[in-house]
């Protein structure tokens, strides 16, 4: 593969990810309703391209599915506490109507889109911006680092039945990354010291977002989620690895106490 070939989609990945990236920053800063409208967008879209995925050949009713995920994450936002989960399964039981294979695939996959739509902007109005800044961060490091560092160096490949383009160069530079950002932060805001190996752990769970999507497209003889996003695929290809990571940030947060951070 020449040069140019292999750095062919490099222009507009950026693009698109500078797009993305400052739409989704100003929303998450500004929080409240505009948070909220992101986050049920994003999750409505997504539930969309995994029922496309898993249901080829039924166009309106992916489409009707990812309208009613992201009315979900939406009404579920506005009922307190935890009884809101429920309105979200409410697109997860339809969803078992429309695909007509691979039942738990969609019912597991979806409802983990669901909850990480619903839980960062309680998250965001109960810790604040920061942590969430700090997410996002750890998330595009990994992906950036991991992506030259694969690319530069190669290498072994991570888990290639599931990935095959993910090596084990991309995967550690990702960890380094991670903690490097973690340490920044420690630096300059009141997280405390463990921030570091902290966020190399955000970031496995974001490669493991990552590899859990390829997976499902894989199953679904697919090469991406949708053609959404130029140099991107679709928003389950780009989100892949914050899903993994607020998953985990959210779980984290159930069973320690999650400290204010200061700048």
């Amino acid at each position: 593969m020449s040069g140019s070939g292999k750095w062919s989609d490099l222009a507009p990945r950026i693009a698109s990810a500078v797009a993305m990236l400052v739409v989704g920053a100003l929303c998450i800063w500004l929080g409240g309703w505009w948070f909220i409208g992101l986050a049920s967008i994003g999750a409505g879209l997504m539930i969309w391209e995994l029922a496309a995925m898993l249901a080829p050949g039924r166009d309106a009713a992916a489409r009707g599915l990812g309208v009613l995920g992201g009315l979900s994450v939406l009404v579920a936002l506005q009922i307190t506490g935890w009884p809101g989960l429920f309105v979200l399964l409410v697109p997860v039981l339809a969803g078992l109507i429309v695909v007509p294979k691979d039942k738990a695939i969609f019912a597991g996959y979806g409802l983990a889109i669901l909850i990480a739509a619903w839980g960062l902007p309680i998250f965001r109005a109960e810790y604040g911006v920061v942590w969430l800044v700090w997410l996002v961060l750890v998330v595009i490091a990994t992906d950036v680092s991991g992506y030259f560092a694969g690319r530069l160096i190669g290498g072994p490949k991570f888990w290639p039945r599931v990935s095959p383009k993910k090596t084990w160069s991309g995967t550690i530079a990702g960890w380094v990354a991670a903690a490097l950002v973690g340490l920044i932060f420690r630096n300059f805001t009141t997280a405390g010291p463990d921030l570091p190996w902290i966020s190399a752990g955000i970031a496995f769970a974001s490669q493991m977002g990552d590899i859990t999507e390829s997976a499902i497209k894989r199953h679904a003889g697919v090469k991406d989620s949708s053609n959404l996003i130029p140099g991107h695929g679709g928003l389950l290809d780009r989100f892949d690895g914050l899903l993994g990571a607020a998953l985990l940030m959210l779980l984290v947060a159930l069973v320690v106490v999650v400290p204010e951070v200061r700048l």
